[in-house]
């Protein structure tokens, strides 16, 4: 099985740095950390960095110049499009990889000094 996002332009590879991270950007990281963690394969395609991937895949070439780049990001589960304009929740990750969602949630610190 595997996953292919391609992001809109973003100032790194996971969207994840600067002073004000998107709590969003921040989950979906996580979970594809994790679950590329348990040897799935997750791959991101930034647009500001690699543009030649959205080129050279037809269906997200084809979506990009048929609805423009507000249809990023875009994310395809073994080469189908499974998601438009958004990201996929814990729960449709966790459906697609056949795991449970708790897996996918991100440990809060036990350390109490943060």
């Amino acid at each position: 099985m595997k996953l292919e996002v391609f992001d809109p332009a973003m100032c790194c590879p996971t969207g994840v740095c600067g002073p004000s991270v998107d709590p969003e950007l921040a989950r979906v990281a996580s979970a594809f950390f994790l679950l590329k963690g348990k040897g799935y394969s997750i791959t991101r395609y930034n647009l500001g960095n690699e543009p030649q991937a959205f080129i050279t895949n037809t269906k997200v070439n084809h979506l990009l110049n048929e609805k423009g780049p507000n249809v990023l990001p875009l994310v395809l589960l073994d080469g189908e499009v499974v998601r438009e304009s958004s990201y996929p929740t814990n729960e449709e990750l966790a459906q697609w990889f056949l795991i449970d969602a708790k897996e996918l949630e991100t440990k809060k610190s036990t350390n109490l000094l943060l």
